[in-house]
């Protein structure tokens, strides 16, 4: 299966604060599986690093209060085309995130508090009939 990955989750140093998040058992899958590594929130033109994001209300602001809304958007789509340009059947993203998570998101307090939620780029692509799973879901795919 052709799998779409965050990147941070693949060893590459995409993180808000330029560090990864490699995730062992997301790289275990490729010896079955095919994995493109994508990080949406660069996708969408933000640097690495930058200040933490969270998404409140119906935005996405990081911690200086700016709005960066636009940009979370234009890296979904963005990721969203290189899912499709790669024949992607499903994605595995980084949970929480305020691009990838799934279920649950930081609940847009900055405190590391968690509440339910979608990710700007999980929910475009659940839209989009893709299905999605969490670093911690990765025993469910088909």
């Amino acid at each position: 299966m052709r799998l779409l990955v965050s990147a941070c989750l693949m060893g590459l140093c995409t993180r808000y604060d330029g560090n990864a998040n490699e995730d062992r058992g997301v790289l275990a899958l490729a010896p079955q599986h095919v994995l493109y590594p994508v990080c949406p929130e660069q996708l969408g033109g933000l640097p690495t690093p930058r200040p933490p994001c969270e998404i409140v209300g119906e935005r996405v602001v990081n911690r200086l209060g700016e709005d960066l809304t636009q940009a979370f958007s234009k890296g979904a789509f963005e990721a969203l085309k290189v899912c499709r340009l790669c024949g992607c059947e499903a994605a595995v993203l980084k949970r929480n995130s305020p691009s990838c998570g799934k279920g649950m998101i930081y609940n847009g307090t900055f405190s590391g508090k968690l509440s339910a939620g979608d990710g700007v780029f999980a929910a475009l692509l659940q839209a989009s009939s893709i299905p999605v799973y969490g670093e911690d879901e990765i025993q469910n795919i088909e």
